[in-house]
């Protein structure tokens, strides 16, 4: 069967990548507006698996991977930020706190029907920032499209002062080791 990655995310294609299985990559139309009273795992979990339908309505005979990732601060989700106003805002919140990164993906066999899906949790405590450290690696990195306003493949990885969760490329969106036995169960073998 293909494989398609349902994003639009390089990151998440790079991950991919280091497979070394052929895929293709399809960006979902998907609204990823939290729906009230939704928790963060809840809407991670949704938005994953509506990706991967999505681009399953267009191709039935692919095995497809969806993903999304939900940032949150004590229960408050952190959204991408899109502006630099909103990316200071967000960095001055969770400097020195602990952040929880909800990394949910899933895998689709729209022919079987079949939909494993998963949320991962990596753990993040950022360093105490100054105003002006906050600055310029807004200024330098522009990570107006990462949840939480950090990209820890970059130079976001400067704002970080411990990480903590079973699969480290969960925080960059794709949790790889949960993906390979996803990937096993529908009888694609990585190795």
């Amino acid at each position: 069967m293909k494989l398609i990655l349902a994003s639009s995310s390089p990151y998440r294609r790079e991950l991919l990548e280091r497979l070394q299985l052929p895929f293709s990559t399809i960006s979902p139309e998907v609204d990823e507006t939290p729906l009230a009273g939704e928790t963060p795992n809840q809407t991670a979990l949704r938005l994953a698996q509506a990706k991967a339908r999505k681009v399953a309505e267009s191709h039935p005979d692919a095995l497809v991977i969806g993903c999304d990732q939900v940032a949150t601060l004590e229960g408050l989700q952190l959204g991408k930020p899109l502006t630099h106003d909103n990316a200071v805002k967000q960095l001055r919140l969770v400097r020195g706190r602990i952040v929880n990164f909800h990394s949910a993906m899933c895998l689709y066999n729209p022919q079987t029907g079949n939909m494993q899906a998963e949320d991962v949790v990596y753990e993040v405590k950022f360093r105490m920032l100054s105003d002006s450290q906050i600055e310029n690696y807004l200024v330098r990195e522009q990570p107006y499209h990462c949840a939480g306003s950090a990209k820890s493949e970059g130079l976001g990885i400067a704002l970080i002062e411990w990480m903590r969760g079973d699969d480290p490329n969960a925080l960059i969106g794709l949790p790889l080791i949960r993906l390979i036995s996803m990937l096993e169960k529908e009888g694609v073998a990585v190795i």
